[in-house]
C-alpha cells in the first residue's frame, strides 16, 4: 500500500507545499544566478528513471555554459574552473537541487529513492539491475546519498540503493528525509574534481 500509492501521495502534497513555502528563495537564486554568470537560470540534464526511463532533471545551473555535458562534476579534471560564483554556494548547500521539487511533481521522482544516474553511467545502472534499484523512481535524497555520496565506488553505491528497495516503508523514509540535513549542513561525501 505505501508503496504502490501512500508515497505518490505524500510525495505530490510535500514538494506542491515546499514549492509555495520556497517560492522566495526561488526567485532570490534566479536573480543572483542571472547576475552571476551568462547562461540560463535552470541547467538539465538527461537522467535514468523507473524501470531505466529517460527524463530530463531540473536543477539551477552552477556550472559556466562550456562545461563539458554529460559528465560527472566528480570526474572532471579540474572543476573548479567550471563552477561559478553562485554555483560554489549553491553546491556546498545543495540549493541547486530544490528545482528537482518540479520533477517529482510531474511524477518522475520521488522524494526518496535511488538518485537518478546520467544515461552513460553504464556500469551503475547495470549494478542497481541486480538490485532491483531501476525498478522505483529515483529520489532527490537516498539512502547512498546519506551514506557516502560522492565519495561510494560503484558498487558500494548500488548495493546501498538495493538496501533502500528492500527496506523501504514510511518510517525508512522518513529517517532518509531527516538524515539528508545533516549530510547537507556538513557537505559530507561531496567530491568535485576527477580522484584519479
Amino acid at each position: 500500500m505505501y508503496k504502490n500509492y501512500v508515497k505518490n501521495c505524500l510525495d505530490f502534497i510535500i514538494s506542491f507545499c515546499g514549492l509555495i513555502l520556497l517560492s522566495p528563495l526561488f526567485i532570490i537564486i534566479c536573480i543572483w544566478i542571472k547576475l552571476d554568470s551568462q547562461g540560463p537560470i535552470l541547467f538539465k540534464q538527461q537522467r535514468i528513471g523507473k524501470n531505466k526511463t529517460h527524463f530530463y532533471i531540473y536543477k539551477f545551473r552552477t556550472m559556466s555554459i562550456n562545461t563539458p555535458k554529460d559528465v560527472p562534476t566528480h570526474m572532471l579534471l579540474n572543476p573548479e574552473q567550471y563552477i561559478t560564483r553562485a554555483g560554489k554556494f549553491l553546491r556546498k548547500t545543495s540549493l541547486d537541487e530544490i528545482p528537482q521539487i518540479l520533477n517529482i511533481l510531474k511524477g518522475e521522482m520521488s522524494i526518496v529513492g535511488p538518485r537518478p544516474a546520467l544515461w552513460n553511467q553504464y556500469d551503475l545502472i547495470e549494478e542497481r539491475d541486480d538490485y532491483h534499484a531501476n525498478d522505483i523512481k529515483p529520489g532527490l535524497t537516498g539512502w547512498a546519498q546519506i551514506n557516502g555520496r560522492d565519495e561510494l565506488e560503484i558498487n558500494d553505491k548500488a548495493k546501498l540503493d538495493g538496501d533502500y528497495v528492500k527496506n523501504m516503508s514510511f518510517l525508512f523514509d522518513v529517517k532518509c528525509f531527516f538524515m539528508t540535513f545533516g549530510v547537507v549542513i556538513t557537505s559530507k561525501g561531496i567530491v568535485e574534481g576527477d580522484r584519479t
